[in-house]
Formats: C-alpha cells, structure tokens, sequence
C-alpha cells in the first residue's frame, strides 16, 4: 500500500464529513486508506463515519488521549509505505496526494514534507513553513522583529521567509495540520512524544526529523484550506496547554539560563493572551447577499427559504466557465460552492483567486445536508443545515 492518511477527530463532525470526502476523491487512483482516529467526541461524528463511509478505518478512543497519542494509535494500524498526518478540519484538493507522493518519491533525503495551506478566506497560512524556534529565532518572533525584516534569513526564521509561500525548498519545522512522510521513520523516531498533549509536538517531530540527517520539505504545489480556528477553542485551558508546550520543547531540546527562561515565560504567557483573545468568537456580519454555484435550481430555492434572502443561482450547465472568471458580486457576497459540480481543487482554486475581495466562501460537500466554512483563521467555522 502507498499511503495510510490519519485523520484525528474530536468533535468536528461536519469538517470531518467534508475533509474525509476530499481525501476519498484524492486516493481514487492511490492505493491507499483513511484511518480516522476519534478522541472520545461528545457529538455523532463516529456514526458518520460508520454510516457515510463504511471503507474507513474508525478507531475510538475512550477518552480525549491528546493528539501525539492519538495519531500514534493510527500510524500503528497503518499499512502504507507513507503516511499523512491530516487535520479534520481540512480540505485537499483531488490531485493532492498524486503530487506529494511524485515529489517525496524524488527526494532521497526526505523527512517531512508540507504543503500550502490557505485558511477559509483563502488566505496563505504563514505556519505552512516555520523554521526551529531556537531562543534567537523566539525572540525575534516574541519582539517583532520578523516584521520590521520580513528578508532577513535570520530575523524571518520564525516563518521560514527564506522562501515565499509560492516557492518549494526545504524548510526545518512543518505543522501538524498536514505532515506527510514515510512511515518506517516516523515509527523509527517513534511518532509524536507522548509527553507533549499537544500544541509543540509538530515542532518536536519535525526537529527529531532534522536530527536524524533527513530533510523537511515545503511544497507550494499543493495547496489545502485549513480551516485551523475550528480545531481549538482558544479558552483558559488552550492558554495553559500553550504555555506548557513551549516549556515542553525548550526543556527538551535547549539547555537555556535563568534570564532567557524568564524572558521567555513572560513572552510565552503574553502570546497566550493574544491567541485566547484572537480566539474569542465574535459577532458575524450577516452577508447581504447570497451566490450559488451549482446546477441545482430547486436547491437554489430551499437554500433562499431557509437563509431567508434572495439567492442569486449562477448554473453551471449553462455557465461552465463562471467559476473561474473574476467574480462580479459585490463586496458583503457569501458564495456558496455545490460540491456535486465543482470540485474541491477548482473550490480552493476559486477562494485563492477571490481573497480580500470582501467574500466568504462555503462548500457544500457532496452528498451532504450541510454547507460549511469560515471567514478567517481565528474563529470556528460554521455549518448550516440544509433540511
């Protein structure tokens, strides 16, 4: 078998629905599987996956065993030469996995290997490509500086700006959101530390990853949405687990003084505190207008009824082409993907294409009663029924 994709769910069903569907169409000619690994939800999301896609590995967990632990359960039930650690709330396009497997087979050195990621507004994702926290690297991060140099290799470490996000090259720390890999090293490295509950065990791996001579890699030619607020709730909980896994990577991998140490708790906690701000939900602006793109008229009309606004339907039996031409709505404009007639690949190409135009964008996943998304990397995303 080629590649074994890990998917570790807690509580997202509806991400975790569309996400599963995404991976299905990009293994179509890949011998591969989908092992979904669920941290004891409180929601349906293992009924789903049992009545939706009955060919998927479902493991259940008793309890919420953190994510280095809960993706070393999955990797343990794999069969695949590779192995791609995937979040729920992610979507790949179709073609996604037949590139990164063509270029890690190219690469003899090969680690870790990530991809573009976009979040639901279609912008890039900067953690895409991030280079080792070392205490110089922090500090420029802590202090500001990778924004007042942007070019330099050493002050932009932080976010590997050595390379732009449409540049392929070699990076040192990849996130967990996507990393890809072989699976005999990751079980040679022993998977993610099991010490580390979460939050710094991507920096880990990847780091270890460096150790053993091996190279990680960015590759700008895939690109995923991440739709990354939905996987954390940024509360008092996230802020400790935060704080503890960077003291969790220093203690580990750095032997730091007094002084820096204190520095860097002081910076760990102030951090913390801006993550669980940006996190804090926020009212949403209501779109003032809806579009849909798709070849289903009467779905056109119930979505009216139950957004109780005037839809406009754009169908794509008779506009083929609309979906990759400028979008002519105004700003305000929510537009709604209908998965059944466009793919996802031509859905994240569309939101790449139409970011910072004053859009928000939703998919409705093939087959589903459900459309979903998000508007920006620091809120949960939302999903609406369709019933």
């Amino acid at each position: 078998m080629q590649l074994s994709v890990i998917i570790l769910n807690y509580n997202v069903r509806y991400f975790l629905e569309q996400c599963i569907l995404s991976v299905q169409n990009a293994l179509e000619t890949i011998d591969g599987e989908i092992i979904v690994i669920d941290n004891n939800s409180s929601d349906d999301s293992c009924d789903m996956v049992r009545n939706r896609f009955p060919k998927v590995t479902l493991i259940q967990n008793n309890e919420n065993v953190g994510f280095p632990k809960g993706n070393n359960i999955g990797v343990a039930q794999a069969k695949g030469e590779y192995i791609c650690i995937l979040n729920p709330d992610t979507v790949v396009a179709e073609d996604t996995f037949v590139k990164v497997l063509d270029f890690a087979q190219k690469q003899a050195d090969l680690g870790v290997l990530g991809c573009k990621l976009i979040d639901g507004a279609g912008n890039f994702l900067p953690e895409s490509k991030r280079g080792v926290p070392t205490p110089f690297v922090a500090f420029a991060k802590v202090t500001g500086l990778y924004i007042l140099f942007p070019k330099s290799r050493i002050l932009g470490k932080y976010y590997a700006q050595h390379l732009n996000e449409n540049q392929t090259g070699k990076v040192e720390i990849l996130v967990g959101a996507f990393m890809f890999m072989k699976r005999n090293l990751y079980q040679k490295l022993g998977g993610f530390d099991e010490d580390c509950f979460m939050y710094s065990d991507d920096i880990d791996l990847s780091y270890r990853v460096l150790k053993d001579g091996k190279s990680n890699y960015y590759f700008h030619e895939a690109t995923v949405i991440h739709y990354k607020g939905e996987s954390t709730i940024k509360d008092g909980i996230y802020m400790k687990r935060f704080q503890e896994a960077m003291q969790f990577f220093y203690k580990k991998h750095y032997k730091v003084s007094l002084v820096f140490s204190l520095f860097m708790k002081a910076g760990i906690i102030f951090f913390s505190f801006v993550k669980m701000f940006q996190g804090q939900p926020k009212i949403r602006t209501e779109p003032k207008s809806f579009v849909f793109y798709s070849s289903n008229k009467e779905l056109a009309n119930k979505l009216a009824v139950i957004l109780q606004k005037k839809v406009a339907f754009h169908d794509l039996k008779t506009e083929k082409m609309v979906i990759s031409s400028s979008v002519k709505s105004e700003s305000g404009t929510e537009i709604i993907l209908d998965n059944e007639f466009i793919s996802f690949k031509e859905s994240i190409r569309f939101m790449e294409s139409s970011k910072n135009k004053g859009f928000t964008f939703r998919i409705l996943p093939k087959n589903a009663n459900f459309f979903i998304g998000s508007d920006n990397s620091r809120e949960r995303g939302e999903a609406v029924k369709i019933e």
